[in-house]
């Protein structure tokens, strides 16, 4: 692969070791903060509504931005975010709605940044290896959230919870020096007349509702998003009220699931080889029900661990597989609208699911019914389009243009 590739991989691999640092730090600071799982539900929520609110406009804009200028500016823009909420505990100021609002704004950055991230990796690889390029980053992002919450969970008895992000921060930084460095552009050359962000956002918007593979990969997440939230959302919740963990143990939980991730993405590549789309994305997405089910009644802690980390590294693989596909589908120039229009559409039931979870969990005070109930749901969506859906055959639409394959 191109030396561009490695740099762009080095940087995002150290920044996704801070990003771990906070997704481990910022529920367990809402759960000391208040010990509600409706904030825990709230605070996921955050998360989603930028894709619900922003995303259809983010993603036209994206692509009409110089794509590795826009990534700089955005690290930068995060590092600020994330190191607000320890100087505002150094303040004296820090709340959960602090965290809250950082969690919204962070989540924007982020739409602009996974948007351009997505469509840039067709330009520093070629298509043939797409699904291992992705597979290779995902592993290594991946090994590096490994690292994260355990070394956060080790040095929590020496400082506080919120001290932790200023490593997120730099690491922001660290990926905004990396992108500075690679000479390749990620804008494919195109010369076209101007349109308007509206007339962008509906072609599209056309493009993704029209294409079977496309408009039933979102439909599907959105179900999943909907339905499986919760199971990511009170984590912290569950692994404190089930196993009466301490913050150290629950550091090794976090890292279990990024060893799963890594051990799967590394597979996708051989896996997609040898097996359709529907048997590797659609199977992975099954097993990871069937795990969370088990996930729910584990009996000891170790094996809650486990199962945590082989249902987050199936997910992990079903991802990998229908981002490569979109690459492969989907003409250069719209790439960056298309991620963001697909996150919209899966993404936007998840803060409608993570608050109704929440809300669930708190009245019921029963989380392990729920998170087996979930594993059921998610089995039976993924089941039902792999039997009923194009996603079943995804690969004959690799080579046919949309309006050929739209039904």
């Amino acid at each position: 692969m191109r030396t561009d590739f490695w740099k762009f991989w080095t940087g995002e691999t150290i920044s996704s070791f801070g990003n771990s640092i906070t997704q481990f730090a910022l529920p367990l600071l809402v759960f000391k903060l208040t010990g509600s799982a409706v904030s825990l539900g709230i605070a996921f929520a955050m998360f989603g509504l930028p894709h619900l609110f922003f995303g259809l406009i983010i993603g036209a804009w994206a692509d009409r931005l110089d794509r590795k200028r826009l990534m700089i500016v955005v690290d930068l823009l995060s590092a600020a975010v994330v190191a607000s909420v320890p100087l505002a505990a150094a303040a004296g100021v820090l709340s959960v709605w602090w965290i809250f609002a950082g969690g919204f704004v962070l989540a924007t950055l982020g739409i602009f940044f996974q948007a351009a991230q997505f469509a840039a990796i067709p330009s520093l690889v070629e298509r043939d290896q797409l699904v291992t390029a992705n597979g290779r980053i995902q592993a290594s992002f991946s090994a590096a959230t490994i690292l994260g919450p355990l070394a956060a969970g080790a040095v929590l008895a020496f400082v506080p919870i919120e001290s932790l992000l200023y490593v997120d921060a730099l690491t922001f930084v660290v990926s905004a020096v990396a992108l500075a460095l690679i000479a390749r552009p990620f804008n494919a050359p195109r010369q076209t007349a101007r349109t308007s962000i509206r007339a962008d956002v509906v072609e599209g918007l056309r493009y993704v509702l029209r294409h079977p593979v496309l408009r039933n990969i979102s439909a599907m997440m959105a179900l999943i998003n909907l339905v499986s939230v919760t199971v990511y959302a009170q984590i912290v919740l569950f692994a404190k009220q089930r196993f009466a963990v301490s913050d150290s143990e629950l550091g090794l939980l976090f890292a279990a699931d990024g060893a799963g991730v890594v051990v799967m993405s590394l597979a996708a590549g051989p896996l997609r080889g040898r097996f359709s789309f529907g048997n590797v994305a659609l199977g992975a997405l099954m097993l990871s029900g069937l795990t969370t089910i088990a996930l729910a009644y584990a009996p000891t802690y170790l094996l809650a661990v486990a199962l945590s980390a082989a249902s987050s590294g199936l997910g992990i693989l079903f991802n990998i597989n229908t981002g490569s596909l979109r690459q492969a589908i989907v003409p250069n120039h719209l790439l960056g609208r298309i991620i963001t229009i697909a996150m919209v559409l899966a993404w936007s039931a998840s803060p409608l699911g993570s608050t109704i979870g929440g809300l669930i969990v708190e009245r019921s005070g029963d989380v392990q019914t729920v998170y087996a109930s979930i594993g059921a749901l998610v089995f039976g969506i993924a089941l039902y389009f792999r039997l009923f859906s194009p996603l079943g055959h995804a690969e004959r639409y690799l080579e046919t243009p949309v309006e050929a394959a739209a039904v």
